[in-house]
């Protein structure tokens, strides 16, 4: 069944998907990592593969920007084609002077001044946070890859551009880095009944204006990928 979104039908896609913003990273991970990768979704030039990783089928398609667009993306994989996992590998902007660029955050939990969390319902402050069975694995993944990483709290925002000085609260609170994304992800496998995890690289430095190109983005990550690849071939 396909929806407006995407035009995969069930059974084209895996139990576990990997997410990043960007199409042209997916693109790039399934033509570099996965074995006979077939292009499932192109629609709205979201581009989503599938395709094998050390025998295991994984598949791989973009959320685009921002908690809405990750919101409907992920809500349409857990709900409507059956997928128990997604791992987003994102980029994200470093809050804190020993989070360099390049090195990677595992978000064990994200804060957040989106409403996407008042849907649900729940009393008080909802805290998003990951499936510990995924979380534990790309921990171990990545200290046997010997990357630099830190796991803990994340800020997911609705505002890139901001007006205000709130990224100084932020990393006087130990929040590791900001983004866009993962509370929409963090929410709808909690509702679902499903398990998801961020894995992030920092691309740029808040205070101290450090920042990886465009191109390095799209190709750059591939410690980031090839953690969350492990972790895949693992489920």
């Amino acid at each position: 069944m396909s929806t407006p979104h995407n035009k995969a039908e069930k059974g084209d896609i895996a139990k576990t998907v990997l997410m990043p913003g960007d199409p042209l990273r997916a693109k790039f991970i399934a033509e570099n990592y996965l074995e006979n990768p077939k292009c499932f979704n192109e629609v709205r030039g979201i581009l989503g593969y599938t395709g094998t990783y050390k025998g295991k089928e994984v598949s791989v398609m973009a959320h685009g920007m921002g908690i809405p667009s990750i919101g409907i993306y992920t809500y349409e994989l857990y709900n409507f084609y059956d997928v128990d996992n997604i791992i987003r590998i994102g980029s994200a902007g470093s809050l804190q002077d020993d989070v360099n660029v390049m090195d990677i955050v595992i978000a064990m939990t994200a804060s957040t001044d989106s409403n996407y969390p008042e849907q649900f319902h729940v009393p008080g402050h909802y805290a998003p946070c990951a499936s510990f069975d995924l979380l534990e694995k790309a921990v171990a993944a990545a200290r046997e890859s010997g990357a630099r990483f830190h796991v803990g709290n994340i800020n997911c925002s609705d505002t890139f551009y901001r007006h205000d000085n709130v990224n100084e609260q932020l990393r006087d609170m130990g929040l590791l880095c900001a983004e866009m994304e993962t509370v929409g992800l963090y929410c709808n496998a909690a509702a679902a009944k499903k398990k998801a995890l961020s894995i992030l690289t920092i691309s740029d430095h808040i205070f101290r204006h450090e920042e990886l190109s465009a191109d390095e983005r799209q190709t750059s990550f591939r410690q980031m990928m090839e953690i969350a690849l492990k972790v895949a071939s693992e489920l």
